[in-house]
């Protein structure tokens, strides 16, 4: 019976493997970085206790922003940032120098972001069933009617979207 010879690796090709792989995850550390850091950053004000703020959160990340979240704070954040009590909801955030009071929609948020308006920012007053962060099974599906407004730098404000009354199907 013939002997089977095993070629082995010569010394340089044995240490390509090792080397090769080291260098792809260095290279990927500061692509992963770059990826976090070209997400748009949203800073938040909430109650630690409060799920459909985190929900909201959730709704966030999913949208493409890095989300930093104080627990506490929401009033004197939203006093802060200019937004009229009326206009007031749960949860206050800033992002890009616009506050953002409410279960304001990602999509709504980047649309500011791109526009740059001269505003406050935006809102959505309330806590409206069927808006981001206050969809969640408890509702059965239920959407109200609510809009995202734009607030002006005189503390007004107008529809920048308007969200239309979505009932579930009856079976």
């Amino acid at each position: 019976m013939p002997i089977k010879r095993i070629n082995f690796p010569s010394r340089r090709a044995a240490l390509r493997l090792p080397l090769a792989t080291l260098a792809a995850a260095v290279l990927t550390q500061p692509l992963r970085a770059l990826a976090r850091s070209s997400q748009p950053q949203i800073t938040v004000w909430k109650d630690p206790d409060c799920g459909c703020c985190q929900d909201w959160v959730k709704h966030l990340e999913a949208g493409g922003f890095q989300v930093t979240v104080n627990n506490g704070g929401n009033t004197a954040a939203r006093t802060r940032l200019g937004v009229p009590d009326k206009q007031g909801s749960c949860h206050t955030a800033l992002v890009g120098g616009y506050a953002i009071e409410g279960h304001v929609p990602a999509r709504e948020i980047h649309r500011l972001l791109k526009e740059r308006p001269s505003v406050i920012g935006l809102a959505v007053p309330g806590m409206p069933v069927g808006s981001p962060g206050m969809d969640a099974p408890v509702y059965g599906g239920r959407k109200d009617p609510y809009d995202v407004l734009l607030i002006n730098r005189d503390g007004s404000s107008r529809v920048y979207q308007a969200y239309p009354s979505q009932s579930p199907a009856k079976s």
